[in-house]
């Protein structure tokens, strides 16, 4: 039985680690809840993919850990943008040199833990990784953006719907999606309040790993979901936004084998 890594600690080390920061700003208290939900998602996904049970532990702790560094990146910035502050992920590094022994007492994990944190936030995995580390990045990847197809849902844009009704999709972000891939953030983009933003994270289906992360999509019809919660005005960004439906909807239901 492995006692290295304790979840049920760590959860409570997290906890009180997020308790030094101001959890009534509905933003920082939203990280905190979306980080235990990427934790059972890391889970399920670990558990997918037949991994044994020290290996199961590793990937839920990395889902925990994830957004470690979030809760200072909003508390010195106001913003969870990273090109207006820092890369959470790798800021996440310099908390847990200090702090990971609090989450688990073996030193043997991590470097695994690091790099798949450092690596969950970036455009593209790192190329050097070893097959175990991209495993992991992999696992948590999914699991980050699984929770954000979620937040879209339920969270994001609640006072912008009209605004991005009104928006039209640029040609830039058209281009990207129509080449099936993640959209590059620009630093100097303004498109939060725009169609765009909501394309952004549409597209992330395109960096999605394993066929249990595009079951959770199709079981929770995340990309109707999202796209039903506009009214678009403008006749060709409605019919732009029924390809981008019928394309997404058929990427992900010809990722999910049929038995």
């Amino acid at each position: 039985m492995n006692i290295d890594i304790d979840l049920d600690i760590a959860r409570e080390e997290f906890l009180k680690y997020t308790k030094r920061f101001d959890l009534k700003n509905e933003n920082i208290k939203r990280k905190q809840i979306h980080s235990l939900r990427v934790m059972q998602i890391s889970e399920q996904i670990a558990n997918s993919l037949g991994l044994n049970c020290e290996q199961i532990k590793v990937a839920t702790l990395i889902g925990l850990l994830h957004d470690i560094a979030r809760f200072e990146q909003y508390t010195q910035f106001n913003t969870f943008n990273d090109l207006q502050s820092f890369d959470h992920g790798d800021y996440a590094l310099k908390i847990l040199d200090e702090d990971i022994r609090k989450y688990v007492i073996s030193d043997k994990y991590d470097d695994l833990i690091k790099i798949a944190i450092k690596n969950h936030n970036k455009y593209k995995i790192d190329d050097n990784l070893n097959e175990e580390e991209l495993l992991y990045s992999k696992i948590i990847r999914d699991a980050d953006k699984i929770d954000i197809f979620y937040e879209a849902v339920e969270m994001f844009w609640s006072d912008l719907e009209e605004q991005i009704g009104n928006s039209k999709i640029s040609k830039d972000i058209e281009t990207q999606f129509r080449n099936k891939t993640q959209i590059k953030r620009r630093k100097n983009s303004s498109n939060i309040h725009t169609v765009d933003n909501v394309i952004s994270v549409i597209a992330f289906i395109y960096d999605i790993n394993f066929e249990e992360s595009f079951k959770i999509l199709v079981k929770n019809d995340y990309i109707n979901k999202i796209l039903d919660r506009f009214d678009f005005k403008d006749e060709e960004t409605k019919y732009k936004i029924n390809e981008i439906r019928k394309v997404s909807n058929i990427y992900i239901n010809e990722k999910v084998r049929r038995k």
